[in-house]
């Protein structure tokens, strides 16, 4: 095993946003730092994920925009005051990169693709004389504390200052979080609350026609509602489930009903701009021999999809048009299982904030910060997860600052 001496240095492992975001704020201070990451390139995760449009962070008021955290936690609440959204926006525009408000509130960089700021953000801290290679594994400490590493050229050790850990949750594992630090931290001490899947689909058992029929169909325009919990929204049906944005945004509640009942019923509302009366008076309004299903297709303004979805919940439709119209608002849709976490767009669970001090450093290994997804926070899609990514990360590399110093 050979030795690399690193004095003066920190090593942040994991190169995607969250450890990125640390490496630019050490480096900027004036510190030599090395990135270890263990894909070919990178960021991964943030390329493929920006490839329909790079959904940076959002645009709604702050305290608004907090409360989209759970459970909810004062440093990562303080993380994102101190880089919140506005403060990302102008990070993007100094890179050459500005940002635009979309029609849902989120905000994307005007060239909408990750790839332009991606580029610009690693010429930066290349520019500011920051290390990063590749296709190395972190492995975790040796007997005299120096980070163990595998890569090309065989196991080695190397010594640092001070660590940031940034190596992400356990989803995507095929672009480089897959959670293979768990075990090694738990070893040290630290308390890992377990990986869960988090932006993820769940299961439902249709029935063979319908999931034939309508796999991978858009359901629009709908309201989900979930004991007090309830969003506006889109969703996509899968051969053997349902996943998308609305579904995700109460996947933290649909899990927990799920793993404390082993189900949780959603009420779909299939028509959220009407209430009861009003679609029921349009159902009334229909024509003495027009067929069911052409009620629901005229009189209700039902898609195919929506249509089938209701009979999915009710074979033998009610004909009195206020009950037709309170099932059509709240269509029940059983859910009984969690796709799984490799699956998942982010993931639950992770480092437990009682183990880390104010500045984002593990009680148990001194010297060794953590950011990013690793950390047990959850949030939906929006612009929320990477939003805390970044901040997490300049506020790791903030308190390794702070410690450096003797602060």
């Amino acid at each position: 095993m050979t030795t690399a001496r690193a004095q003066g240095t920190v090593v942040v492992i994991g190169g995607g946003p969250a450890g990125l975001s640390a490496a630019e704020i050490l480096a900027a201070a004036g510190l030599q730092v090395t990135v270890i990451e263990r894909m070919p390139s990178p960021a991964r995760k943030l390329l493929i994920a920006g490839r329909g449009g790079l959904n940076l962070t959002h645009s709604e008021p702050l305290e608004r925009f907090l409360a989209r955290y759970a459970p909810p936690e004062r440093r990562l609440d303080a993380a994102v005051r101190e880089f919140p959204p506005q403060a990302l926006r102008g990070w993007c525009e100094a890179l050459g990169q500005p940002t635009f408000v979309g029609s849902s509130g989120r905000v994307f960089p005007q060239a909408f693709k990750a790839s332009p700021l991606l580029r610009a953000w690693l010429a930066r801290l290349d520019h500011l004389g920051v290390t990063l290679r590749t296709r190395t594994r972190w492995t975790g400490w040796d007997d005299e504390g120096a980070l163990t590493l595998a890569g090309e050229h065989g196991p080695e050790s190397l010594n640092a200052d001070a660590t940031v850990l940034a190596l992400g949750g356990a989803s995507w594992p095929r672009l480089g979080s897959d959670g293979a630090w768990v075990p090694v931290l738990e070893a040290e001490g630290v308390s890992v609350n377990p990986l869960r899947p988090a932006n993820a689909g769940f299961t439902v058992d249709w029935s063979p026609i319908f999931a034939e029929r309508f796999a991978g169909a858009p359901l629009k325009r709908i309201a989900l509602h979930l004991g007090p919990d309830h969003v506006r929204g889109e969703a996509m049906i899968t051969a053997d489930g349902i996943e998308g944005g609305a579904v995700y945004a109460l996947s933290r509640q649909i899990r927990e009903a799920i793993e404390e009942r082993r189900e949780a019923v959603l009420a779909v509302d299939l028509r959220p701009d009407l209430d009861v009366a009003a679609l029921a008076r349009r159902i009334a309004g229909a024509r003495a021999k027009e067929s069911r299903a052409t009620v629901l297709r005229k009189a209700a303004a039902l898609s195919p999809l929506a249509a089938g979805l209701l009979r999915e919940a009710e074979r033998n439709l009610p004909a009195e048009p206020g009950a037709l119209a309170a099932l059509i608002k709240a269509v029940p849709l059983r859910l009984t299982g969690l796709r799984p976490i490799e699956r998942a767009i982010s993931s639950a669970g992770g480092v437990a904030f009682a183990g880390l001090d104010d500045r984002f450093m593990l009680r148990a290994r001194p010297g060794t910060f953590v950011a990013g997804e690793m950390l047990d926070w959850e949030a939906p899609t929006g612009g929320y997860l990477l939003q805390a990514s970044f901040a997490s990360g300049r506020a790791a590399a903030r308190g390794v600052l702070e410690w450096l110093r003797g602060c």
